[in-house]
């Protein structure tokens, strides 16, 4: 099959996080079973698309100033879609409330050639100014004339249909994570572990309570090594600030190009990410692939996942005591930093591995080819 993706935005330091991560990740899984995959995205900087893709990027501009993300358009991307669509047998859009994936849907249904969605938890009810006009004259009818809606979870489904109704072609499609390429050194006895939060300094993460955490870690005597890395999305210089008012032992490394960031998971020894609502989290599934033990809020969507199988330390949302008894426990531990970050590398391996996720690709995609057999190519 010949099959686009469309992602909002390629940034040499990750920015759009997860979303393109699952595209990028999608796009080589399924290229190497055969398929003719490309990608179309806005793109910002030299060296923002990562190497073995098949990508026509164009360049990232601002259509409405101050509204991050959704503010962007891809100059040049509606005229290229325009000529090129119908030859697709089909076009996933990685759709978000954003006037580069929005408007290329539009086209894609259009040209009638089916059209399958993957909303990563962006598309919820919201009381935003703009929300309840933008989805009623775009959102809405584009998520009720695709010919499928790729959900991650129950709750992200019930979301979807709380904002287009109870018509849509939902689809359950679980992130897998690719086998890391780099391995993790040796621990010796004497290393000093260290404690690693690497996602965008934003609100909904919670970098600030990281930073609180550490500081009582440090107050307590618990030797550790406290790292943030990740590009600024409106929180660093608060994050900075109260680093400083602390005193906390946390070092910023700034933002990390996407295919640097399994090398930095790598030398970490636990994985923290105190945000909430995060559907299905790519960091936490890397730091699991990588054998780290991970610390997440219970509005994780990943958290059923992490306590059945032992991976991880689920916590309250918004608990800073919580956070810290966790971390501290983990750090205390050598034995169960083991033995959790064993059985996350081993759910990786089998229940999150992206064989899985192919064939579930392979499954929709010819599904809703189904109308157009004529153009459907066979391995």
């Amino acid at each position: 099959m010949r099959v686009l993706h469309v992602v909002t935005l390629f940034s040499p330091d990750g920015a759009y996080g997860g979303p393109v991560r699952v595209a990028c990740n999608q796009a080589r899984v399924l290229t190497d079973r055969g398929h003719r995959v490309e990608l179309t995205a806005a793109v910002s900087g030299a060296d923002a698309v990562p190497g073995g893709l098949e990508v026509h990027g164009f360049p990232a501009g601002t259509a409405i100033p101050g509204a991050g993300f959704a503010g962007l358009r891809a100059r040049g991307m509606i005229s290229w879609l325009r000529r090129n669509v119908r030859e697709f047998d089909v076009v996933h859009v990685h759709l978000a409330r954003d006037l580069v994936t929005l408007p290329a849907a539009r086209i894609v249904l259009a040209a009638g050639v089916p059209l399958v969605l993957q909303t990563h938890g962006m598309i919820d009810p919201s009381d935003k100014l703009l929300a309840r006009p933008l989805d009623r004259f775009w959102t809405v009818p584009t998520l009720r004339a695709a010919a499928a809606v790729l959900h991650l979870t129950a709750r992200e489904a019930a979301d979807l249909t709380a904002v287009a109704g109870r018509q849509l072609p939902l689809r359950e499609l679980h992130n897998g994570v690719p086998i890391p390429s780099v391995e993790r050194p040796d621990a010796g006895p004497d290393d000093v572990p260290e404690v690693l939060y690497l996602a965008r300094l934003q609100a909904r993460k919670r970098p600030e309570l990281f930073v609180r955490m550490a500081a009582r870690l440090r107050d307590e005597g618990i030797p550790a090594r406290f790292r943030m890395v990740g590009p600024d999305e409106g929180s660093a210089v608060a994050i900075e600030k109260l680093i400083d008012d602390l005193g906390a032992p946390v070092r910023g490394e700034g933002a990390l190009a996407p295919q640097h960031t399994a090398g930095r998971m790598a030398r970490a020894g636990v994985y923290v990410l105190p945000s909430v609502d995060e559907p299905y989290p790519m960091s936490v599934l890397e730091a699991m692939a990588l054998g780290l033990p991970v610390v997440v809020t219970d509005t994780c969507g990943l958290a059923p996942l992490i306590e059945d199988n032992g991976c991880g330390i689920v916590v309250r949302s918004d608990d800073l005591e919580a956070l810290t008894t966790a971390t501290r426990k983990l750090l205390q531990q050598p034995r169960l930093r083991r033995e959790m970050g064993e059985a996350g590398a081993r759910l990786a391996r089998t229940q999150l591995s992206m064989a899985g996720v192919a064939e579930r690709l392979e499954q929709v995609y010819r599904g809703v080819c189904a109308v157009r057999p004529d153009q459907v190519e066979t391995r």
